[in-house]
């Protein structure tokens, strides 16, 4: 799978282990850059997916 490029919104979904529903909802909210190329063709920014969530910080077993 291309991690550089633009990508289909499947493909996304494929790369991150999510649904493309989820892919789709990231995008509204700004998490994952896409482009409109077209009135239906929507192509994902693949290298914004490497910046997609947060990291986890572990604080221990009583926390």
């Amino acid at each position: 799978m291309k991690r550089n490029g633009w990508g289909t919104i499947p493909e996304a979904a494929e790369v991150l282990g999510v649904s493309s529903k989820t892919v789709r909802r990231r995008i509204a909210d700004g998490s994952i850059n896409a482009r409109k190329f077209g009135p239906r063709l929507i192509r994902v920014e693949m290298s914004s997916l490497e910046e997609f969530g947060r990291p986890l910080t572990y604080r221990g077993a009583g926390h």
